[in-house]
C-alpha cells in the first residue's frame, strides 16, 4: 500500500471518516476529518498570531477530545513541535502530578503552553515566564494558516518517555522517523483507511498518541477514542467498539486496538461473560499487546472471555517497542498465532544461551521487526550475539530518535539507560532472538545478578500475577542492601493471604537473595503516567527507609 505524508489529510481529507470522541453515558461526538484539519488550522493560525515560529516547541496539557487532535497537527502545520503532558487523572495524587508537570514543562521550555480551559490557571503557576492559553484562545483564520514544507531531519514531535526507570526525557522525533513508524505499522496491520482503530490508551504516550492517534489518522480510516477514566469505569463500553450488531454503537466494528498486559487481565477481570451476549467479535482482527512484558496468563484470560464470542486467538499480536524509536519495533504478523518459550530460570543471565524446561514461566515472543527495522541482541563489549543468547536489545533503522531533550541524572546508572549512539539505539532492555521472533526480559536497571544467574522485577512480578495476586496491586524493586542482593515486593491493600504467598514465591524464585514483603496502603508504588511501576523510585524510597516491610 501506498505511504502517506503526514499531514497529507489536511489539505485533503477523507471523506465521512472522522473521529468518535466518547461523551456521557453512550454518546459519542463524531468530528468528521474535514472538521478536523479545519481545526488545525486553525491552530496554525492561532500560533503564527501569537509569534510561534519554526521549531519552537508548544506544550500542550489536553484531555482526549478534538481539541488535542488540532493542537497536535496545528503546531505541526505552523512548524512548531508539539509536545503532549499528561492531563490529570481521576484519584490522581494531585501534589505528585503537579510536581511532574512542572518538571516536564521545564524540560521542553515551550514557546507556549496551550491546554483545557479549567486547567489554565493551575499550569500557569507551574510554567512562570511561559504563556499560558486555553484551547479557544488559540485560534485563529483558517485562511491564513501556515503551511510551511517540513524537512526530514526537522523535529515533528517532543515526546517523553514514561519514566518507569528514572525520570521521564523528552524524546526528539523527527518528520522522517515519524513518517517511517507510521507507514511500517500501517504495512504491518494492513491498514488501508478501511479498518477503524477504537482505544482507550493515553494520548500523550508513545502507544496512544502514535499507535492509535497518528497512525489511524494519516491512514485516514475511523477512530473510536475513550478516555482512560472511560475504559476503567466501563470497560464493556470498550468492547462494544468492536462488535457487529445492531445493539454496538452506530457504525461501530473497529477492527484495531492497542494496550498492555494490565488492560487485558482488566477486562477479563470486569467484564462478565454473559454481559457480552449477542456480540460478536468475528471481525476484531489485532490487539496488540505491549508497552510492558507481555504475559501469556493475561492473553489466555482475555481470549477465554472473548473467544466464544468471536475473537480469533490470532488476532492477539504481542509487540515490543519505545519512544526512542518513535513506537513500533517488532509485532507478530496478523494471522499468526502467538507463542511463547518456556524458559528455565537459571539460564536467564546476560550473554548465556537459554535453555527450554517443561513448567518454567512461558516468555511470549513479541514478533519481527517491521519494514525498515533491524534488531540484534549484543553482549556486554556490544558484539552480537547468536540466537538464544541473552543480551541486550539493540535498533536500527529510519524510525529513531534524534536525541535527548534533556541529559541523564548525574550518577545515575547508564549501563541501563537507554542510548543513540552510531545509528544504533541501545535500548536498555534485555532479551533473545528465537524462530525469527524478539523475547523481552525487562530492563537492565530493573534486575540483579544471583548466584551467576540474572533476576528480573517483571518476571517476578509475573509469578506473582500468576499465583492470584492483582497485577495492579503489586511491584517488585531489585537491588543490593547491605551488600546483600534483595527482593522487595511491595503489595497494596493485600489480601490476608498474599504476604505469605509473596514471601514464599520470591524465596524460590530469587533463590540466595534476601526477600523483603512490605504490605502497603494504596497509592505507596509510585507508578508512570501510563501506568508502569517506578521500580528504581521504589527502590530509593525502600532504601531511604520510607517503604518497611518484614
Amino acid at each position: 500500500m501506498p505511504d502517506r505524508p503526514l499531514l497529507g489529510w489536511l489539505a485533503d481529507p477523507p471523506a465521512g471518516r472522522g473521529i468518535r470522541f466518547a461523551g456521557p453515558g453512550e454518546s459519542w461526538d463524531f468530528w468528521p476529518y474535514e472538521r478536523l484539519a479545519g481545526l488545525a488550522r486553525q491552530v496554525a493560525a492561532g500560533l503564527a498570531d501569537a509569534g510561534i515560529g519554526r521549531g519552537d516547541a508548544v506544550s500542550f496539557v489536553q484531555r482526549s477530545g478534538p481539541g488535542f487532535v488540532g493542537t497536535l497537527f496545528g503546531s505541526m502545520l505552523a512548524g512548531a513541535v508539539p509536545s503532549p503532558v499528561a492531563p490529570p487523572m481521576v484519584f490522581q495524587d494531585r501534589p505528585g502530578y503537579r510536581r511532574h508537570l512542572a518538571a516536564l514543562l521545564a524540560a521542553t521550555r515551550p514557546a507556549l503552553v496551550v491546554t483545557d480551559a479549567d486547567l489554565a490557571a493551575e499550569v500557569a503557576e507551574l510554567a512562570p515566564g511561559t504563556p499560558v492559553l486555553p484551547t479557544d484562545q488559540v485560534l485563529g483564520d483558517p485562511d491564513r494558516a501556515p503551511s510551511r514544507p517540513r524537512r526530514p531531519a526537522e523535529l515533528a514531535l517532543l515526546q517523553f518517555t514514561s519514566g518507569s526507570s528514572g525520570r521521564p526525557r523528552g524524546v526528539k522525533v523527527p518528520f522522517a522517523a515519524l513518517e517511517a513508524n507510521v507507514a511500517a505499522i500501517r504495512r504491518w496491520l494492513g491498514m488501508d483507511g478501511r479498518r477503524a482503530t477504537a482505544s482507550w490508551l493515553p494520548l500523550h504516550h508513545d502507544m496512544g498518541l502514535i499507535g492509535c492517534l497518528v497512525t489511524p489518522v494519516v491512514d485516514g480510516s475511523d477512530v473510536w477514542l475513550l478516555a482512560p477514566e472511560d475504559f476503567v469505569q466501563r470497560p464493556l463500553r470498550y468492547l462494544r467498539c468492536f462488535a457487529t450488531v445492531s445493539s454496538a454503537p452506530a457504525g461501530a466494528g473497529a477492527e484495531l486496538t492497542a494496550m498492555p498486559s494490565f488492560g487485558l487481565r482488566y477486562v477479563a477481570r470486569r467484564v462478565r461473560p454473559d454481559a457480552l451476549a449477542g456480540l460478536d467479535f468475528s471481525g476484531w482482527r489485532a490487539v496488540i499487546v505491549g508497552a510492558e512484558r507481555v504475559a501469556a496468563d493475561a492473553l489466555e484470560r482475555f481470549h477465554t472471555l472473548l473467544g466464544p464470542f468471536g475473537l480469533s486467538r490470532k488476532a492477539l499480536l504481542p509487540a515490543y517497542g519505545l519512544a526512542e524509536a518513535t513506537l513500533a519495533v517488532t509485532g507478530l504478523p496478523v494471522d499468526e498465532e502467538w507463542s511463547a518459550v518456556p524458559v528455565a530460570p537459571d539460564t536467564l543471565s546476560l550473554g548465556a544461551a537459554v535453555s527450554v524446561a517443561t513448567g518454567a514461566p512461558p516468555l511470549v515472543g513479541c514478533g519481527r521487526p517491521l519494514a525498515g527495522v533491524s534488531v540484534s541482541v549484543t553482549g556486554e563489549d556490544g558484539a552480537p550475539l547468536p540466537d538464544g543468547h541473552v543480551g541486550e536489545i539493540e535498533v536500527r533503522g529510519a524510525s529513531l530518535m534524534a536525541g535527548y531533550q534533556q541529559p541523564a541524572d548525574a550518577g545515575e546508572d547508564s549501563s541501563s539507560l537507554t542510548a543513540l549512539a552510531g545509528g544504533a539505539l541501545r535500548t536498555g532492555d534485555a532479551g533473545f532472538l528465537a524462530g525469527g521472533q524478539l523475547h523481552v526480559l525487562g530492563r537492565l536497571g530493573d534486575s540483579m545478578k544471583v548466584r551467576a544467574r540474572a533476576i528480573f522485577a517483571e518476571d517476578l512480578e509475573a509469578a506473582l500475577t500468576a499465583a492470584g495476586l492483582a497485577g495492579t496491586r503489586v511491584a517488585v524493586a531489585l537491588g543490593v542492601r547491605a551488600g546483600a542482593a534483595t527482593a522487595v515486593a511491595v503489595l497494596e491493600r493485600p489480601k490476608p493471604d498474599w504476604a505469605e504467598q509473596a514471601r514464599a514465591l520470591l524465596r524460590r524464585s530469587a533463590e540466595g537473595a534476601e526477600v523483603v514483603v512490605v504490605c502497603a496502603p494504596a497509592g505507596t508504588i509510585p507508578r508512570t503516567s501510563s501506568g508502569k511501576p517506578k521500580r528504581r523510585e521504589l527502590w530509593r524510597a525502600f532504601l531511604a527507609g520510607r517503604v518497611e516491610g518484614s
